[in-house]
């Protein structure tokens, strides 16, 4: 069994490593610093967050603005996507009353102000009994957040990780 076990994954990394796109799916995670380095630019770039931090949103949203204007300077046309489908999600969705949260102030500016294309994870939020209609209107609930992240892949989108490190460093 021990056997089988060691054959089967060599096996699963050749097959995915050779299979149409496999290859792209290990190295295509990439850096801002890379983008701007390239000549030309990727068909567009998402920006990929999924943390167990419910508060993460408000570090990260900042960087992912600052990261798009760097990435918009050198490429003005650039289609720029954020993708979020962990804990943070939550944070965007409607509060009770009138008041408008900080984070969906942040948000909206992201979406409005800087034309970039916001999703949250659907099937996430289903776990939480929550549905389209929890979240504003600028705000696309995508079926599954790691599903959107690949289409986004399969239109030529590069991805990249927005996280913290424990020293809390920003990492793109």
């Amino acid at each position: 069994m021990t056997t089988t076990k060691i054959r089967f994954f060599p096996l699963l990394f050749l097959v995915l490593a050779f299979a149409p796109g496999g290859a792209a799916l290990a190295a295509d995670f990439t850096t801002v610093e890379q983008v701007l380095a390239a000549d030309t630019p990727p068909d567009g770039v998402v920006f990929e967050i999924a943390t167990a931090d419910d508060d993460a949103l408000e570090w990260a949203i900042p960087i992912v603005r600052r990261e798009a204007a760097r990435l918009r300077k050198q490429f003005p046309q650039l289609d720029i996507a954020l993708v979020t489908h962990g804990e943070e999600q939550f944070g965007l969705r409607k509060q009770e009353g009138d008041a408008v949260p900080r984070l969906q102030n942040l948000a909206r500016a992201l979406v409005e102000d800087d034309g970039i294309q916001l999703h949250v994870c659907g099937t996430f939020a289903g776990w939480r009994g929550l549905s389209e209609e929890d979240f504003p209107d600028f705000i696309d609930v995508a079926a599954a957040g790691p599903a959107q992240v690949n289409m986004y892949r399969e239109l030529g989108f590069v991805v990249i990780l927005v996280r913290q490190d424990d020293d809390d460093e920003y990492d793109m």
